[in-house]
């Protein structure tokens, strides 16, 4: 075919409507904010593991789209989380990133608050009695706060399903591997992303992208294996053996590694909408969550899971077999970065207009069927169809 001149390059793909995606979802300013109302502020988001909250008065403290959290275990052993801010004049209440407390207490004028939220302490109490102000009505803002398998989700809307009926089935399939309790984080990095936050999620959800990647081409290239596309958005993959000995440098790994229930070279995978990922190599797990700093720049968070107890040695290897392929420097993780940021870039200034989501192939591996089941379910909770956003359904 030949090349397309200006009036052709603007016409929508000659594919159902169903099948492209206009870049307007990427480069609207109102869309964005209602992506932050309709779909940040009332879904849940996995914030962390329960792993990294070992102890009684652990807590870690996380953005969530301009929102400040901070999830902490209380003294009762359940977690739970807040918004990170002072009920007395709203500054932040804790400055930390991680940590172990007894209590909270503010550094502007030291009002204090247990694990649970309660207000416990307020300097000079006695100063509000002519106004009624009681430290009992003064507690922090509780986030709706949900564990399935170690997993620790949240969720800003109180009135909002339950996280067990958010997720339906998505998650059965790592079950048997991490209902056991066993599982804790080994690895941690966090990067910012000059791309809207849909761009990464694409990347993870698009199996069609396995040629992009050389490590991929070398070890597991299969347009065989099956997908699931769940309710809600949610898709999954999974059976897949890797070959890692076909890619110079790498062994086939240990079975003596295998996470329970898995196979040590065995791939299993699912997108948790709008923004996570649940995704494993047999020896390893890996959780990405992607939030949205802005329209353009996303901050993605990586977390390994290996097994608790490993001998040093054990721990060395798996790693070692995180970080090939999901390390910062591995052979996955930056080659997806970069290709968000490369639609990035031809989409926000508007040179890009659509892109396609066509292939039907009767949700084998690179059936487009889980791209079109996440903006299906992004356009029902915008009320705007993807392939033309501005309209109203």
């Amino acid at each position: 075919m030949p090349a397309k001149n200006a009036a052709q390059w603007l016409e929508p793909p000659r594919v159902p409507e169903t099948h492209y995606v206009s870049g307007a979802v990427y480069t609207d300013p109102a869309i964005f904010a209602e992506e932050r109302e309709k779909i940040f502020f009332r879904t849940w988001r996995m914030a962390c593991h329960e792993s990294e909250l070992p102890a009684p008065g652990d807590f870690r403290t996380y953005d969530h789209v301009g929102m400040p959290l901070v999830t902490v275990r209380g003294k009762d052993g359940r977690i739970r989380t807040f918004l990170n801010v002072c009920s007395h004049r709203g500054a932040t209440l804790v400055q930390e990133i991680a940590g172990n407390v007894e209590r909270f207490v503010c550094f502007y004028h030291l009002w204090a608050y247990d694990t649970a939220g309660t207000c416990i302490d307020i300097p000079r109490e006695d100063g509000y009695a002519k106004t009624g102000l009681r430290k009992e009505d003064c507690g922090l803002r509780e986030v709706r706060t949900e564990t399935r398998l170690g997993l620790v989700f949240i969720n800003m809307d109180d009135a909002a399903e339950p996280l067990a009926d958010f997720l339906g089935p998505a998650l059965d399939r790592f079950e048997n591997v991490m209902s056991h309790g066993n599982l804790e984080v080994l690895h941690y990095s966090r990067q910012v992303l000059k791309a809207n936050w849909k761009a990464w999620m694409e990347t993870n959800v698009d199996a069609y992208h396995t040629f992009m990647h050389v490590g991929l081409r070398k070890t597991q290239v299969d347009t065989t294996r099956r997908i699931t596309v769940y309710p809600n958005g949610h898709t999954g993959g999974g059976g897949q053996k890797m070959t890692y000995a076909n890619y110079a440098g790498w062994a086939n790994r240990d079975q003596s590694l295998a996470l329970p229930g898995l196979d040590a070279t065995e791939m299993r995978t699912v997108h948790l909408w709008p923004n996570a990922l649940v995704l494993s190599r047999g020896t390893i797990i890996r959780l990405d969550t992607i939030v949205p700093i802005d329209i353009e720049h996303t901050v993605v968070e990586f977390r390994g899971l290996g097994m608790k107890g490993d001998t040093p040695e054990q721990r060395r290897q798996r790693n070692s077999h995180h970080n090939q392929f999901w390390g910062p420097l591995g052979r996955n993780i930056p080659e997806d970065a970069f290709a968000a940021e490369a639609c990035a870039m031809t989409f926000g200034p508007g040179a890009a207009r659509y892109q396609t989501i066509a292939r039907q192939e009767n949700l084998t591996a690179q059936d487009d069927a889980g791209l079109r089941n996440f903006y299906g379910e992004w356009s029902r909770r915008l009320g705007r169809p993807y392939h033309n956003p501005s309209n109203r359904t």
